[in-house]
């Protein structure tokens, strides 16, 4: 069975320094993986005005932002300017692409993505996706093929140019199994091979979840074997919770997984052969507000 390890890069201190250690682990495990890039601005700081809302002061309260993030990245795009991750930090971005690593798309700015994509309009979302799209080119000289929603943050706009940009796949959703994505009822032929387990920073703090146990719960729920996705953040496991993140992968061998890259299971799909399933809005536990999941099967 193959486990897909999709990483989110969301910051510029995660791009330069969470990404050559994930490399260094990633390469010394024997795993592969995808790497997702914010290819804009790091406006991290701005993200403080979530605290209004639901449910986010109760996750920050069990994983430390400051400790995983660094005071200098909380000041990004308030105190301090933001730094151009595309421009200041693309020899870490030709690092991954140069080990063999899949690389993609998470983002333009992470933080306005995160934000405010659900309610914008059209020409919003086009713009920020086509400017990532640009910078991806320009960063790697290629044309992207993988796309990965920062925050799991979507609307019906962003999903149909995941079609139209030409996307092999997108990883936008979570879920369980791979799909075809359908949104008021049109039907998007980019598919959706959606997050299956939780994220750390979701497990930690709950149901004696520690980082130095989190490894074993999230174990339990690959003990029974099927094919899984699973989100790392470059600030997390690529920094304060590394140790937790290289006992997953012993462990994950151990269970008889294949670690591998998205491109890896987007290779083996029928698309004919897939479900439609609606995409929907919904809370997930341990995460605020809502993200983009894969919802009932499409039978029309």
């Amino acid at each position: 069975m193959k486990l897909a390890l999709k990483i989110d890069v969301d910051t510029f201190r995660g791009t330069r320094e969470g990404v050559p250690r994930l490399l260094d682990i990633l390469k010394r495990h024997g795993a592969r993986a995808t790497f997702l890039f914010s290819l804009g601005p790091d406006h991290t700081g701005r993200a403080a005005k979530r605290v209004f809302r639901k449910g986010f002061m109760h996750k920050v309260s069990r994983t430390s932002v400051r400790e995983h993030y660094g005071t200098r990245t909380l000041l990004y795009g308030t105190l301090l300017p933001g730094p151009d991750i595309g421009k200041r930090a693309a020899p870490a971005m030709h690092q991954a692409r140069d080990a063999g690593f899949e690389v993609g798309i998470h983002c333009w700015d992470h933080v306005r993505w995160q934000d405010h994509v659900v309610g914008a309009d059209g020409d919003w979302t086009e713009r920020e996706m086509r400017r990532s799209v640009e910078r991806f080119r320009q960063v790697f000289g290629t044309a992207p093929t993988a796309h990965g929603a920062a925050g799991w943050q979507m609307n019906v706009h962003a999903l149909r140019l995941t079609q139209r940009l030409g996307f092999a796949y997108s990883s936008d959703t979570r879920g369980t199994a791979p799909f075809i994505p359908v949104c008021r009822a049109e039907v998007v032929l980019c598919p959706q091979i959606p997050t299956t387990l939780p994220t750390l920073d979701e497990m930690i703090g709950l149901d004696g979840a520690t980082a130095e146990n989190v490894h074993e719960k999230l174990l339990e729920r690959t003990a029974t074997r099927a094919q899984h996705v699973y989100t790392l953040h470059a600030e997390l496991e690529g920094g304060k919770l590394a140790p937790a993140f290289e006992r997953l992968l012993e462990g994950w061998k151990a269970q008889g997984y294949e670690r591998v890259a998205l491109r890896e299971i987007a290779d083996g799909l029928d698309l004919k052969k897939l479900p439609r399933h609606e995409m929907v809005m919904d809370e997930i536990p341990g995460r605020s507000g809502e993200v983009a999941v894969q919802g009932p099967e499409f039978l029309a």
